[in-house]
């Protein structure tokens, strides 16, 4: 596959002096995006107002977990025009081929564990002990990870837990936690039974963190699945999802694409080109940007070019 530098990338994006197709849509123009939950409240509060400021055209969103995302796609149970996905393997695995050709890496994020600070974790956490002997030592539901079956973040946890477990040498510990963490099966309201009080913590993404009000404290980088550099250590866990897909660990890259069935394709490649120009929108929110954007596949003239 074509893949081409963030050099090259920005400069095509930035071809034209702005949003290259807007002229030609009409004010009642609509993108439906089908997105990572992770993402739902940078859409929602963030960019979505101002693309439709920007280009006339309305943001229609939905979020899920990655993973649910790919299978509503898939089974023909969602037709949005953009699909957005948190982890960029499992976009290509799922969607090349059938339903895409191309796709553009936009971010990356950092993994680590977002907490009440009134709680007993976090209480310990801010007092300095390891977040590995707070959550081993902590009830049984008061961590909180994402549905591994359902998405990304979720087996980014199990694939966190694995790597810490051979990191510090601490025997048993990823079994331990997985069983006692309540898995919940929604995304976007992995974070909720934190403001309530129901939950202790959740491992999130720091976007996640940010955009609830949270204290964060990301995991080290051998295992937070922000660094490149470590792209070798995360290959050493996997998981296997209830449908059969092996999710091997790997830095966490958001990308984008437009469907081939999509409604509204101009649209749609307006939103994503939009978003690969976004960089300071998302690290206001969270995000890493360096290094991004980049394409992969055939990526239509339309999103790159101007």
């Amino acid at each position: 596959m074509r893949s081409r530098s963030r050099r090259s990338v920005l400069a095509a994006l930035a071809a034209g002096g702005g949003l290259g197709i807007a002229g030609c849509l009409g004010s009642d123009e609509a993108v439906s995006i089908l997105a990572a939950g992770s993402l739902a409240v940078l859409v929602d509060d963030h960019l979505g107002a101002r693309f439709e400021s920007e280009t006339g055209i309305a943001c229609r969103g939905e979020y899920y977990g990655t993973n649910a995302v790919m299978r509503m796609v898939t089974d023909g149970r969602k037709y949005p025009d953009v699909v957005v996905s948190a982890d960029a393997g499992l976009l290509r695995d799922r969607l090349y081929d059938s339903h895409t050709a191309w796709d553009i890496s936009f971010a990356s994020n950092v993994v680590g564990i977002a907490y009440a600070p009134d709680t007993r974790f976090g209480e310990r956490l801010e007092a300095g002990d390891p977040w590995y002997e707070v959550a081993r030592e902590a009830d049984p539901g008061a961590l909180a990870i994402s549905d591994p079956d359902l998405d990304p973040l979720g087996y980014r946890a199990i694939h966190a837990f694995r790597l810490a477990e051979r990191e510090h040498e601490l025997d048993g510990f990823a079994e331990t936690v997985t069983d006692a963490a309540y898995q919940e099966p929604e995304e976007p309201q992995l974070l909720a039974g934190v403001e309530t009080g129901n939950r202790a913590a959740a491992v999130v993404y720091r976007n996640m963190a940010t955009d609830h009000g949270l204290p964060f404290q990301p995991f080290p980088e051998a295992y937070d699945f922000s660094d490149p550099d470590y792209a070798d250590r995360y290959a050493e866990v996997s998981y296997t999802t209830d449908e059969g897909y092996t999710a091997t660990g790997r830095p966490t890259v958001y990308n984008a694409t437009v469907l081939e069935s999509a409604d509204s394709p101009d649209a749609g490649r307006e939103f994503v080109r939009f978003l690969a120009n976004a960089d300071e929108t998302l690290r206001e929110n969270g995000f890493e940007t360096d290094g991004f954007p980049s394409t992969h596949g055939d990526v239509p003239a339309e999103v790159t070019d101007g």
